[in-house]
């Protein structure tokens, strides 16, 4: 993801930042076109014209933009076979071309259309946008509620896989005093939310009408989760400190001290008496730093520049994958036929959603409109929870997430997963959940 410390020069200054309702089933019949997501997405109409009901989302993706996407992957113009033998100069040729053939031939979009469909999915206008989200209410009695919250390059599809062992413990290895109630919207400018015709929506403003949303839905009392973006919208809502706000839990958590900042943004060598783990941190930062950050200092700088991924199906996928090195190999690996925690079709479902929403250009947006530094820590003091997984950007020290969090109540270093948590570990991770806020129940 996100914004990061790194030398503040002019044309990073930007990207630095200093950087319920239930509506009846019986509305489906009546559906008119999303305003966003014309040719997609149904969504009933609003009850006497009121925008901020909540209505039920349908997603319907014609054939002939399922054609027009294999034509497009199809008549894909191919650049020559990378100079390097390793993907030190980005998604390897090989990965993308086995990637085009499954997308193009095998991949069938309408598999988890359905299981879309099969969930209960909303929109409601909050602050003057379409607002889409998930909402899947436990079977059992007084389960927390929890809104989840996804970043880029991913989506909801993230969390498809956390909602049955969140809202259905008892059929994972929990108990039904495990529960939740899951709410999971997709950010603004992705997947099936409204696209911002006009400037401000930046993480601070997501997290206030994430506390409307809840505040809608009859949510008195909830907790919050979030990942990559979804770390910095939830850390904001935490921030605001909402009344009914209890808690928080993060699997990419901002706890970079100023001095490690510091050394990271001038090159400098890491302080000497920095434990293991530290050391550790630093090394994955200062990699990232060097290696990892160009699509995230367009995006920050000139968004509207990246017509080529609009356009694109393999333009875009490529995009998206060159994200963070393990994830890249993770990914490298599926497409290449091996077993991973992801399948060919995770990744997939994640890009074609993007493709088909045209949401390239408007997710992008997000880190233009970012004025936080991602990593600083940012003084919440409400109770926060950190699942650290050693393949993410960066493998939080417990004693920088001591100091960063004050009301820290739980801190697990778990032995496998990466950036995409949710997605890649769904068991662990709804583990984690469920420990992280068992005290608050």
């Amino acid at each position: 993801m996100s914004t990061h410390p790194l030398p503040e020069t002019p044309s990073r200054r930007r990207f630095l930042g200093v950087a319920a309702a239930t509506v009846a089933a019986s509305a489906l019949s009546q559906f008119a076109f999303a305003d966003t997501n014309q040719s997609i997405t149904e969504v009933a109409p609003a009850a006497g014209g009121d925008q901020s009901a909540i209505r039920p989302l349908h997603v319907r993706v014609p054939d002939s933009q399922l054609a027009d996407l294999r034509r497009r992957i199809k008549a894909t113009r191919w650049p020559e076979r990378e100079t390097a033998t390793d993907a030190s100069q980005g998604v390897q040729l090989a990965t993308m071309q086995n990637l085009a053939r499954y997308w193009s031939t095998d991949y069938n979009w309408r598999n988890v259309e359905a299981r879309l469909n099969a969930l209960p999915q909303f929109v409601t206008e909050v602050d003057g946008l379409d607002i889409h989200f998930i909402h899947v209410r436990s079977k059992h009695e007084n389960a927390l509620p929890i809104i989840v919250t996804h970043g880029w390059p991913g989506s909801i599809i993230e969390q498809l896989k956390i909602i049955d062992p969140l809202t259905n413990p008892t059929a994972h290895g929990g108990s039904a005093s495990d529960a939740f109630d899951v709410v999971i919207p997709s950010l603004p400018g992705y997947g099936f939310s409204g696209k911002p015709t006009t400037t401000g929506w930046d993480p601070q403003r997501i997290a206030r009408a994430w506390v409307t949303l809840m505040k809608r839905l009859g949510y008195t009392r909830y907790v919050a989760q979030g990942g990559d973006w979804g770390n910095a919208v939830t850390e904001q809502m935490a921030l605001l400190a909402p009344p009914g706000l209890l808690a928080i839990h993060t699997n990419m958590p901002a706890t970079v001290p100023d001095n490690i900042a510091e050394a990271l943004k001038y090159g400098n060598p890491p302080p000497a008496d920095l434990s293991p783990d530290e050391r550790h941190a630093f090394d994955q930062l200062d990699f990232f730093y060097k290696h990892g950050l160009g699509y995230a200092q367009e995006m920050a700088n000139r968004p509207q520049t990246l017509y080529a991924i609009e356009d694109s199906p393999i333009g875009l996928a490529a995009w998206m994958i060159d994200h963070d090195a393990a994830s890249q190999a993770l990914i490298a690996r599926v497409f290449d036929g091996q077993r991973e925690g992801l399948t060919r079709d995770d990744i997939l479902d994640n890009i074609t959603l993007y493709w088909l929403t045209n949401t390239g250009v408007s997710s992008a947006r997000l880190y233009w409109e970012n004025k936080l530094n991602f990593f600083a820590p940012k003084h919440v003091a409400i109770p926060v929870a950190v699942s650290v997984f050693p393949d993410e950007i960066y493998a939080a020290p417990r004693s920088w997430t001591e100091k960063a969090y004050p009301k820290l109540i739980h801190y697990n270093r778990l032995p496998k997963g990466g950036h995409f948590a949710a997605w890649e570990q769904p068991q662990v991770f709804s583990e984690e959940v469920r420990v992280s806020f068992r005290p608050l129940r």
